[in-house]
């Protein structure tokens, strides 16, 4: 059996560019070839976006750096919109198929709605210290 199989949020792929903390060790985890990192097209055009928040003060070097390292190191897929749980957030919904549809063993994410429903297709939907603690045992 190969490598696992992961999804990050948007929400937890910030973090991870933006701050030291458990969604920067995901990425560490990633980079050092633990784990494969699934991303759809739909996914870095959204990162794409929040990157560019005022809030975060990322410069067009930083986010230019961000996204040529998540193209490099990431397995990117397409989605089609077929999955259509999430009401309110088409976004989420594109994450929720990008697992599903890529044989994703597991969904890190920040995300209420997601956390919420724990698993789909049998893939754990965790928070970052949910996995960190996971595969430490």
């Amino acid at each position: 059996m190969g490598k696992k199989r992961i999804v990050l949020d948007t929400n937890i792929i910030i973090s991870a560019f933006g701050w030291d903390g458990k969604p920067r060790e995901i990425l560490r985890e990633i980079l050092n070839k633990e784990f494969d990192l699934i991303i759809s097209k739909k996914q870095l055009e959204e990162i794409f976006k929040v990157l560019g928040y005022p809030k975060f003060k990322f410069t067009d070097s930083q986010k230019s750096k961000f996204i040529n390292i998540l193209i490099e190191i990431s397995i990117i897929v397409n989605t089609y919109n077929k999955i259509n749980i999430i009401k309110d957030d088409p976004y989420d919904n594109n994450i929720l198929e990008s697992a599903a549809k890529n044989n994703v063993d597991y969904l890190i994410s920040g995300d209420k709605d997601l956390l919420r429903l724990k698993n789909i297709n049998n893939i754990r939907i965790l928070t970052a210290s949910e996995f960190l603690e996971l595969i430490k045992k």
